[in-house]
Order: C-alpha cells, then structure tokens, then sequence
C-alpha cells in the first residue's frame, strides 16, 4: 500500500514536454489578461480624468460668466459693479484714447497690438493700470451724477440717444462685416449683448445730460466773462504779421564762443534787413532775397504770402516772437529783430494788427467757466464715493501716487477732452473726439 501511493505520487509530479510548454503558454495568458485588465482600467481613468477636465472647463467657463453678470468685480460707493457693466466703460475709455491720440501713441510708448498689462506707462504703472484708473473715475463720476440727479429730481428720456446709438453700433458692425453679436464682444467684452449693455448706456446717457444741464445752470454773466478775458487775453486775441528767420549753423560741439559768433554774425543780417523794411523795401521780396537757396521757394510766390501769418495766436508763434507781437502796446508797422537763442536764429519780424472776434470768444470763455464750475461740483460729488477692489484687480490703488508724475500731463490732456466729465465715454463723445 504504501509503495503504491509513492508510485502515485512520482507520477504525479512528472511532466512532459508537452505539459511544461502548456503551462508556460497558460502563465503568458494570464499575465495578459491582467495587463489588458490593467490598461482597461488606465483608459477608463484617463477617459474619467478627460471628461472631469472638460466639465471643470465648461463649469469653470459657466461659473466666470455668471461672475461677470451677477458678482460685483469693484464696488463705488454703494454701488456693485459688474464685471460686464466694467467691461463697457473700460472698452469705452481705450478706443476713446486710441481713436484721440492713435498718431502719437507709438511716441507715447503705447502697442495697440500688445498685451496693456505688459506695457509700462511709468516706472511703477502699467498701461493696463492706467486705463483702469481712467475707467474708475469715470464709472464714478457716472455713479455720483447720476446718484445727484436724483437727489434733484432731473429725468432725462434716453429714448432719441439709444436709438443714435443702435443706429451708430450697427452702421459700425457693418462697416467691419460684423453681426450685431459680434460687434457688442468686440466694442464693449466677451460678456456685452445689446440687453446687458443697454442699462449701461441709458445711465450714462443720464450722467451726461444731468453734466450739460450743470454746465447751463453755471454759465457765467457778462461781466465775468469780461473779467476773465482782460486776464487771458493772449489766449483769444489773433495777430497778423511778417517774419523771416536768419538761421545760424551750428556744429553740436560748438563752444559758447562759436555760437556767439555765428549769432553776432546773423544779428548783422538781420539789422540790414530790419533797416531796409522800415525804409519801404518789400518784406516778401528781402525774404527771397536773403533765404538759401533751398528755401527760396517758400517766398515771392503770386500772392507774395509766405513771410505771412494772419490769425496767428500766442502759441502757435515762436517763442522768440511772441511776447513782442502780443505786446499791448504794438502797433500796425511796428518792426524788430529778435534774437532765437534756442534755435541759433535771429528772426526779423513786423507787426501788422491784433485782432478778436468778440462773440466766438465770450462763447468759448463761457463755454469754459461754466464747464469749471460743472466739474467742481462734480469732483466734490465723487470725492464722496469710496472705490472697492472686490475682484483684486484694480493694481493702481496700491502704487503710489508719485509714480504717475511722469505722464500726468498726457492724463490730464486725455481728461480735458471730454471735460472731465462722464460724456467722454460715450460712443457720441468718441465720434466728436475723434473728428
């Protein structure tokens, strides 16, 4: 019995050749079937990562544009502003500055083209920054007039200027092969419709109006008008007159002692000239007797006009002559030479008549003060509306305000355009701007 069970037992344990091929064919299969298992499983998982991204994406995506229409993304005072309803000013205050100063933005160091926020205004500022300063105190100066409407009982139907709007809107759409849709993204952001924007533009409508109502209650009286011209009036009153510049050639290292001497030189020309007008000679044809030769085209012509200014204002005129021509006490025939230091010129110049048209300046002058007076009271409005940054954007709230010296001419010449006032940020303003 028991030899047998060892027999059984040999039998069992030995295998062919054919066996042992077999088991080694089952032990590949096996580890196929788990590796196939495995990258079932890997694909499923990748298919699940792919799908999660793509519904984060897409809830994502819902979520920002929800954001835009419902978040506040800055707060003015009490009032929530959307990141929609701060697209359509923003939009509004870039094309306004482009369209105003598209020639000069390339000296201004501006890239329509390029990324604003990579761009710097000033040492510490964006251009980015800057357009959102601009933005901010605009949608202020909205909220604030706005709000004082109110408060003062002005309505304004926005009815007539809504529908000049659409008309403009889709004259423009058409004019860049546009749909309607796509003409409100590209005007005013990826979140604009004609529905969403319209409350935007009919508010704005309102600030403006409620300004020019401001600026009619505060045009000023006859008197102060008179007032203000005795004490400006180099900037109203125009100037006929004659001049022809002797221009002195200077090395760039010339020394003190050079430039004197070139300058001595043309002042001996010069007196020449000046003693042959005052004896009856022609001004315009010394001009074309004294001009090199490249420039003796520019006078003797037919009408004998090209030493000529009429209408000329204070400074429009070269330094070196102005202050003699607008001298109170110049009079028709009034000859002199005047050195240019600057330029190394020396010009010979003769007074013909100063002039004012009295009712385009006492326009303009209570054009001005009234307008003065409309934005004072509308800086002493917004001086009370405290800007929020909610969505963490506005980065010029933390720089200091030092850092803007550097451009804040070119500011302030974007601000008197539209007379700092809400106007400046609607399409009509950018239209009038831009003409």
């Amino acid at each position: 019995m028991s030899n047998n069970k060892q027999t059984e037992e040999k039998s069992e344990k030995v295998m062919t050749k054919y066996d042992r091929k077999m088991e080694k064919r089952r032990i590949e299969e096996e580890k196929e079937r788990k590796a196939q298992k495995r990258l079932k499983i890997g694909s499923i998982v990748i298919i699940a990562a792919i799908a999660a991204a793509i519904v984060i994406s897409i809830g994502l995506s819902a979520y920002g544009k929800y954001s835009a229409l419902h978040n506040p993304y800055i707060k003015i005072g009490d009032h929530d502003v959307t990141r929609v309803e701060y697209d359509y000013y923003y939009n509004n205050s870039v094309n306004s500055y482009i369209s105003m100063y598209g020639s000069f933005l390339s000296y201004m160091g501006l890239d329509t083209s390029s990324d604003f926020s990579k761009q710097q205004y000033t040492d510490n500022m964006t251009w980015k920054d800057y357009f959102d300063q601009m933005t901010v105190s605009q949608i202020t100066q909205v909220k604030a007039l706005v709000d004082d409407a109110a408060a003062q009982g002005f309505t304004y139907d926005t009815a007539e200027d809504m529908s000049a709007f659409d008309t403009e809107l889709a004259a423009q759409a058409e004019s860049e092969s546009l749909s309607q849709a796509e003409a409100y993204t590209s005007l005013y952001g990826q979140y604009a419709t004609a529905e969403r924007i319209r409350p935007f533009a009919e508010e704005n409508m309102l600030a403006t109006a409620y300004f020019e109502h401001l600026t009619e209650i505060n045009k000023p009286g006859d008197e102060e008008v008179q007032e203000y011209y005795e004490a400006n009036k180099n900037n109203y009153d125009k100037v006929d007159y004659r001049s022809f510049p002797f221009r002195g050639n200077v090395a760039e290292d010339a020394s003190e002692e050079d430039i004197a001497k070139v300058m001595d030189e043309l002042k001996v020309k010069a007196e020449a000239m000046e003693k042959a007008v005052k004896a009856g000679e022609d001004f315009e044809a010394l001009c074309v007797e004294n001009a090199i030769d490249d420039q003796k085209d520019l006078y003797g012509g037919d009408d004998k006009e090209g030493s000529l200014i009429e209408g000329g204002s204070y400074s429009a005129a070269p330094a070196a002559i102005s202050d003699w021509l607008f001298d109170e006490a110049r009079k028709e025939g009034d000859t002199t030479i005047l050195p240019d230091e600057t330029n190394h010129n020396y010009y010979v110049v003769e007074f013909i008549k100063r002039s004012n048209d009295e009712q385009t300046t006492n326009s303009s002058i209570s054009s001005t003060l009234a307008n003065q007076k409309a934005g004072e009271y509308m800086n002493g409005l917004t001086e009370k509306y405290e800007v929020t940054d909610v969505a963490g954007d506005m980065k010029y709230l933390t720089i200091p305000e030092t850092s803007t010296e550097s451009t804040e001419s070119a500011g302030e010449t974007g601000e008197e355009a539209g007379d700092g006032t809400a106007a400046e940020s609607t399409p009509e303003a950018a239209e009038t701007e831009s003409e």
